[in-house]
């Protein structure tokens, strides 16, 4: 009886945990659905909310591994520890930049905590040549997640929660 019961609290506190997703850059926290390119705003390569930025440094918004830094460096992947697959993406058209105004402070495959610095933009610089600075932070394996609790208003990079998640 008593492994029976341990074994249900097990299983109990691992689907009620809210797994924290914070902000990697700040700025304020717009809907998915407004952002200026249709595979985001239609959630094409998944949910989650956008960003329009108010500072130059991208960290780490989950603790986890990075996947691919893309070559022109404007989007990273990184899936956390409990397995949600997060994909950010400073800007709108930024990889027609091909990298320019953009500084990479890490590596793929590196293990890095919330806050970690990844990658580092122009503002000035990109405002005058990107479509849109409006910064979409996505999930990017939904079919395993049963909630996705969004937050609003104004956050600071590394420090304000701007998702929860809930796993199936």
């Amino acid at each position: 009886m008593n492994f029976i019961s341990n074994f249900f609290k097990k299983k109990d506190s691992h689907l009620n945990k809210k797994i924290k997703i914070i902000a990697p850059i700040s700025g304020k926290i717009i809907p998915i659905e407004k952002v200026p390119d249709i595979v985001f705003a239609q959630k094409v390569v998944g949910d989650g909310v956008a960003i329009k930025p108010t500072s130059k440094y991208i960290v780490s918004p989950i603790d986890g591994k990075l996947g691919t830094i893309f070559k022109t460096l404007h989007a990273f992947s990184i899936e956390s520890i409990e397995g949600v697959q997060i994909f950010v993406h400073f800007g709108i058209d930024t990889v027609k930049l091909k990298g320019k105004g953009f500084k990479a402070y890490a590596k793929e495959g590196q293990i890095v905590k919330k806050g970690d610095i990844i990658l580092k933009v122009n503002l000035k610089l990109l405002k005058k040549t990107a479509k849109s600075l409006i910064t979409p932070i996505i999930i990017s394996n939904v079919e395993k997640i049963k909630i996705i609790e969004k937050k609003e208003g104004m956050i600071i990079a590394g420090k304000s929660v701007i998702m929860y998640v809930h796993k199936k």
